[in-house]
């Protein structure tokens, strides 16, 4: 009874002395196991698959989502236990050394739902033995990063509600901080945690722009094969106009595409058309706007809707330039036929 109780005092000086780590342990983690006058015990220990930590002598410890002051604490426990030490005597310190990266789950409201890697190590990091560095943080272990790393939220997310499911248990997280600037639980991911974002049904714009939890930009694909383009080089569609900030609408497309301005006469009736696929159904549906009253007259998202990564935008003349073109075919068609028959 006394040594449990010595066992438990020296757990909670343990917790009060060491500072608090943010992160849980995955399989890939390294420790630094350091023990005084215990070097059999002591070096660098990698978690195994099974989430268990294996220290000679000693049976394998189960580690996985436990933060290191707790491996710590019952790394003490068990080498009490195992007659190794005295209580009064063992001093413990466990600290990471190397965050592996992780492989989690994310299914949902995102733009690319699946299985994503996250906190990928770099060359570097992979080919050299780790050192140890006191306060290691690994950032990229979180749950926002395992949405953006799935493409994002689409539009229709709710954020309110969102599922962390882990060893069977389910957590709701609240994320609506991430677009308020209001503080929120950014919550630390093991190896094997599934996340669900759930589809509210309804459009939210405020998920339309670039956040910790949505796209940064949208690469899009743009035709302007008209006159007066004779090509994507002459039209200036190039890189930069292919590449929009997430939240860019149908308009910010047409207008990159030098599909606007110019003569009236000539270029105001000139239609555009967007054509929009759907990431999971495979569904494509298309909206044919003319250029004038899609820069002038639509102001809501059913007549000038949010690019989506993958849109096509694609120009075509007027009327005013295929009666041109019928024109100058007639008066000269000689050109022409010998373009035909080249």
């Amino acid at each position: 009874m006394f040594k449990y109780l010595i066992l438990n005092a020296i757990a909670a000086i343990l917790t009060i002395a060491t500072p608090c780590f943010a992160l849980p342990l995955s399989p890939g983690d390294r420790l630094k196991v350091s023990i005084p006058e215990g070097d059999e015990f002591s070096g660098i220990f990698e978690v195994n698959l099974d989430g268990k930590l294996e220290i000679p002598y000693l049976s394998p410890l189960a580690v996985a989502g436990l933060e290191p002051e707790q491996v710590q604490a019952n790394l003490t426990h068990a080498l009490i236990d195992g007659g190794f030490f005295q209580p009064s005597f063992l001093r413990v310190n466990v600290g990471v050394v190397q965050w592996s990266p992780i492989m989690v789950f994310v299914s949902g409201a995102t733009f690319s739902p699946g299985r994503v890697m996250i906190n990928d190590l770099s060359l570097g990091e992979k080919t050299q033995p780790p050192v140890p560095v006191a306060g290691q943080y690994a950032y990229n272990r979180y749950l926002t990063v395992a949405i953006h790393d799935a493409g994002g939220v689409t539009p229709t997310a709710d954020i309110k509600n969102v599922q962390l499911i882990r060893q069977g248990q389910t957590q709701i997280i609240d994320l609506s901080g991430v677009l308020t600037g209001e503080p929120f639980a950014d919550v630390a991911l093991i190896a094997g945690d599934r996340v669900i974002i759930p589809d509210s049904g309804q459009m939210h714009n405020e998920l339309v722009r670039p956040s910790p939890i949505t796209p940064m930009g949208v690469k899009i694909f743009i035709s302007n094969l008209t006159v007066p383009a004779t090509g994507n080089a002459v039209s200036g569609v190039g890189r930069d106009a292919t590449s929009f900030p997430y939240g860019s609408r149908f308009s910010h497309a047409v207008a990159a595409a030098n599909c606007a301005g110019g003569t009236r006469g000539t270029n105001a009736e000139r239609k555009a058309i967007l054509v929009t696929t759907e990431h999971l159904t495979g569904k494509t549906t298309y909206l044919e706007r003319h250029v004038n009253n899609l820069l002038m007259k639509s102001n809501d998202d059913t007549n000038n809707p949010f690019l989506k990564p993958n849109d096509i935008v694609a120009c075509y003349d007027s009327r005013v330039i295929q009666f041109q073109d019928v024109i100058k075919t007639i008066l000269s068609p000689i050109p022409i036929l010998r373009d035909i028959f080249k």
